[in-house]
């Protein structure tokens, strides 16, 4: 069997550990993404719960399965939140994932929040390629919290990211997945272009990376979101071609995903 095929084997597998085992992920994410980051992670066979305040956080992350932070809107008490519970996710080996929206020179606050929780050690580092570049330590700007770089240019850079973490995801046109103990850079593509159209469609990639390393690997875990994303958009856009219906197909594609569906449109190149 090839190294290629191997991993989609291995997708497929923490697909069904994902449906077997609904993994409870505690999301502590930006107040745009909520409802849809908990409908993604339900419709993937996971359950979310949106704790998100510094009185709860502690007891709640020693009974999750994963922990998901997204700094997209972040509040005085959330932050407090998320640095309790990426320390309690060290303590208790519960993997988390770190999506360092608007990281920068810009927002400076928030940008030394995700410096403290780097002291943590995410698994997993998940982002667009303006958010990895910036963390990376490129000067690069950022617009807002979309980004105005091609992933593509950015995954290079990257790699010392793993310092910090155990894998690097960085969406994009084509997702790159960049793990520390994998020689190689993964791409992902597929998708749609109308997914950025979405809001909270990164924030939700994120969580659902949370869900399946709850049950698998990182590099697995990473490589297995993106490709239930990027299976998910193709399919959805072939059935609706507006930003309404797309958004509904969207999500029902993210739950009708099963081995054959995987195994038939997945689309990865190992670099």
């Amino acid at each position: 069997m090839s190294q290629k095929q191997q991993l989609i084997e291995q997708v497929i597998e923490a697909w069904h550990s994902l449906q077997s085992q609904t993994p409870l992920v505690q999301c502590i994410t930006n107040s745009v993404a909520s409802n849809y980051v908990a409908n993604i992670l339900l419709a993937a066979g996971a359950s979310p719960a949106m704790i998100d305040n510094p009185f709860e956080a502690e007891d709640f992350t020693k009974i999750s399965s994963a922990l998901s932070i997204n700094l997209g809107t972040p509040t005085t008490e959330q932050t407090q939140a998320m640095l309790i519970s990426t320390k309690t996710a060290q303590q208790h080996q519960v993997p988390w994932i770190l999506d360092p929206v608007g990281y920068g020179a810009i927002l400076k606050w928030r940008s030394e929040t995700v410096e403290q929780l780097l002291e943590f050690k995410p698994s997993i580092i998940r982002g667009n390629a303006s958010e990895i570049s910036a963390l990376a330590g490129s000067q690069n700007q950022s617009k807002g919290v979309d980004s105005t770089l091609n992933s593509q240019d950015v995954y290079a850079q990257a790699k010392s990211l793993l310092q910090h973490t155990e894998c690097v995801a960085i969406s994009g046109e084509s997702d790159y997945i960049i793990s520390k103990h994998f020689d190689s850079v993964i791409q992902v593509n597929g998708g749609c272009y109308l997914q950025p159209k979405i809001t909270a469609t990164g924030c939700a990639l994120g969580a659902l990376t949370a869900a399946y390393n709850a049950v698998s690997n990182p590099t697995i875990a990473a490589l297995a979101s993106h490709i239930h994303f990027s299976i998910a958009g193709k399919l959805a856009f072939e059935h609706a071609q507006t930003v309404g219906s797309f958004n509904v197909a969207f999500l029902d594609y993210v739950h009708m995903l099963d081995d054959n569906l995987i195994r038939q449109y997945v689309d990865i190149v190992i670099l």
